[in-house]
């Protein structure tokens, strides 16, 4: 039977909140780590780490340290950006690698958008820590929306309004300071990344480079889906990334 936890983390004296869901065994499990997309936060996650911990994996959901506005975890979206969100996943990945349920060489990363660019920047400056990466429309424009809100690097605004939150400086001046594409060849890995093909937002060809990027990754695409899954696409992204997992893991 499936339980859930709460467990939190740390990372420079903040707190990341997290809830783990597990169905105890006694013996070490593979483990899928969550992370949420841009606003959002772990309750998001939810679903697909209550479905994968009724399939045997311990899954951990958690917020980004200024993620979203309903974080749990310290800190607020004025110091956030995809390096210090990296930094939390870090952090988290460190965690989890010394709890008793955990196979420290069955860690796997889940992320969705903004959370699906993290992971894989994580996975990519870590690989020999992470056993595999499932990526549901990642964000890779993230950098290019970026460089259109502040197109002179040198005068960033301290406070800038983006959809629906409040970001200092440092977010859009770590955007800029590197590209993902750059990384993403650093995690030799197997990667499945899955993408609405009516997605605006984050139009599919990031995805499409991403595929052709990564070493060993492969792109599934979802007809008709936009940014973000639900009803059938839902299921079928679950689905989808357990056959993944279950491939890998075993």
């Amino acid at each position: 039977m499936t339980t859930e936890r709460e467990l939190c983390f740390e990372r420079d004296g903040k707190r990341i909140y997290g809830t783990l869901y597990i169905e105890e065994t006694g013996e070490k499990m593979p483990v899928l780590i969550l992370c949420h997309g841009y606003g959002g936060d772990a309750r998001g996650e939810a679903g697909f780490a209550r479905y994968f911990a009724d399939r045997g994996f311990a899954a951990y959901a958690f917020d980004f340290i200024g993620g979203g506005n309903g974080s749990r975890s310290e800190g607020s979206p004025a110091e956030m950006s995809v390096l210090t969100e990296e930094r939390d996943l870090m952090a988290v990945i460190d965690g989890i690698r010394e709890q008793d349920f955990a196979d420290p060489c069955r860690i796997f990363l889940w992320g969705e958008s903004q959370g699906g660019f993290v992971a894989s920047l994580t996975a990519s400056d870590r690989p020999e820590d992470i056993a595999g990466v499932v990526a549901l429309f990642p964000a890779y424009v993230l950098q290019d929306d970026s460089k259109k809100r502040a197109p002179d690097p040198d005068a960033i605004p301290e406070r800038m309004d983006v959809m629906g939150m409040t970001l200092g400086a440092v977010y859009h001046r770590d955007a800029l300071s590197f590209d993902i594409y750059d990384r993403l060849p650093n995690y030799p890995g197997p990667v499945l990344l899955m993408h609405g093909e009516a997605d605006t937002l984050v139009p599919i060809s990031y995805s499409e480079r991403a595929e052709k990027v990564f070493p060993d990754a492969r792109l599934v695409r979802f007809p008709g889906a936009g940014h973000g899954f639900g009803g059938a696409d839902w299921l079928r992204a679950a689905e989808t990334g357990l056959e993944f997992l279950n491939g890998v893991r075993n």
